[in-house]
C-alpha cells in the first residue's frame, strides 16, 4: 500500500511530465498546430521568465524584511557577562541541593523505624 506522501509525489511527477511535455511541444512544434496566433511560443517562454523573476524578487524582498524587523544580537561581551554570573551561581546552588540529599536519607531513617 502506498502512503499519503508517495501518492502526492505520484501525483506531482506525473503533472510535471505532462506540463513538461505539452511545454515543450508547445514551444518547439507550435507553428505545425498554430490554433490561436503565431506568438504563442513567445509568450510560453514570457510567462515562466516572468513568474521565476517575480518569486526571486518575492523571495529577496522576504530576505529584506526578515533582517529589517530581526532585533540585533547583544554584544559578545553581555554574553559573556552572563556565562560568567550563571557560572558563579552554580556552586551556591549545588550546596543547597547536597544540604538537601544530606537531609532526604535522614528522613528515609525516620520513616522506616
Amino acid at each position: 500500500m502506498v502512503s499519503k506522501d508517495q501518492a502526492i509525489g505520484g501525483i506531482i511527477f506525473v503533472v510535471c511530465v505532462v506540463i513538461g511535455i505539452l511545454y515543450t511541444v508547445g514551444l518547439f512544434f507550435w507553428p505545425v498546430v498554430n490554433y490561436f496566433g503565431s506568438n504563442v511560443p513567445l509568450w510560453l517562454l514570457a510567462i515562466p521568465v516572468f513568474l521565476a523573476f517575480i518569486a526571486i524578487m518575492a523571495i529577496g524582498a522576504w530576505i529584506g524584511w526578515t533582517m529589517a524587523t530581526t532585533p540585533p544580537p547583544k554584544p559578545i561581551e553581555e554574553i559573556t557577562s552572563e556565562i560568567e554570573e550563571k557560572a558563579e551561581e552554580k556552586p551556591a546552588e549545588e550546596a543547597v541541593t547536597e544540604t538537601e540529599e544530606e537531609k532526604k536519607p535522614e528522613r528515609k531513617k525516620k520513616s522506616e523505624t
